[in-house]
């Protein structure tokens, strides 16, 4: 990494679990610290905004010194695919087929499902490399949509080795069909390079809770990801019941003590951090202060 790259914090985790509240903390830990800090949300339903009290949907907005807000959504996928291949595949694919754009990238999409995330994490990549920022913190959609995009590059290995001959019945010229390739070929370059960039330049927080049916979905998780040869730096388990002052909690913490033996019987190898049940809901600075205090003790 060089000295003008971003440190690039991807918090991982089903939906419902704290991500949000995690990756908003961290952002917020960096920038009390003097870093310059991105907090960044790739959700379909972003609550970044919630988080720190900030009304609609942000695009690169300052919160206070040293940290600003973003949140993607689909338009601005498009807007990425666009820019990068959108435009210029269609232009080849509808000199022979009759399609309409909106529909093109709607079939493009449903045939490579990690398509969207992939453009994320090149969104992303680039940020990181362009020196604005010290940090980028990606609070990520939910984990299902977000493990899409590593069969991306395997996808798109199968779709080049049977373009050929998927291209040789179609009627239009040589130099169509090269060009496809060649769009092709260099969208493998870029699937490739986003995969590098999650190997080499990303520390992963796995976030979850010390309840059974969350711990008995992340052996699989976990497997899925160490089949790409990513790595998990932190498990975080939220909400986690400290003050046991009633037979309600005391209950809770005895159900929660379970699971979170078997988390770091099975998990012994990344830090185990155990984020407190807090009697409100975590919204504003001073809030995510508490938790920042917890994950960067």
């Amino acid at each position: 990494m060089s000295a003008r790259e971003a440190r690039v914090h991807v918090f991982l985790g089903k939906g419902g679990v704290g991500k949000t509240t995690c990756a908003a903390a961290t952002a917020l830990h960096f920038a009390e610290r003097g870093e310059n800090t991105l907090a960044i949300s790739t959700d379909p339903t972003p609550s970044l905004s919630h988080i720190f009290e900030l009304e609609g949907r942000q695009r690169e907005r300052p919160v206070m010194p040293n940290l600003s807000v973003t949140e993607l959504g689909l338009e601005e996928v498009r807007a990425m695919w666009d820019e990068r291949f959108g435009r210029e595949v269609y232009a080849v694919f509808s000199a022979f087929v009759d399609i309409e754009y909106e529909k093109f990238v709607a079939f493009v999409t449903s045939v490579l499902p990690g398509l969207n995330e992939e453009f994320m994490v090149d969104h992303i990549r680039r940020i990181a490399l362009d020196g604005r920022y010290r940090h980028v913190v990606w609070d990520t959609a939910p984990l299902g949509q977000t493990l899409a995009l590593l069969e991306t590059p395997a996808l798109l290995a199968e779709h080049l080795r049977m373009a050929p001959r998927v291209y040789s019945h179609l009627r239009t010229s040589g130099e169509h069909r090269e060009s496809v390739m060649t769009v092709l070929s260099r969208w493998a370059e870029l699937a490739a390079a986003c995969m590098a960039f999650l190997r080499e330049e990303v520390s992963f927080s796995m976030v979850t809770i010390a309840e059974a049916l969350a711990v008995q979905q992340l052996p699989a998780v976990f497997a899925e990801l160490s089949k790409y040869d990513l790595r998990v730096d932190r498990l975080l388990v939220n909400n986690v019941v400290k003050t046991t002052d009633s037979d309600f909690m005391r209950k809770k913490a005895e159900q929660q003590a379970i699971q979170l033996k078997q988390l770091r019987d099975r998990y012994g190898h990344a830090p185990l951090i155990e984020i407190p049940l807090l009697p409100g809901e975590v919204r504003g600075v001073p809030a995510l202060r508490q938790i920042a205090g917890v994950l960067h003790r």
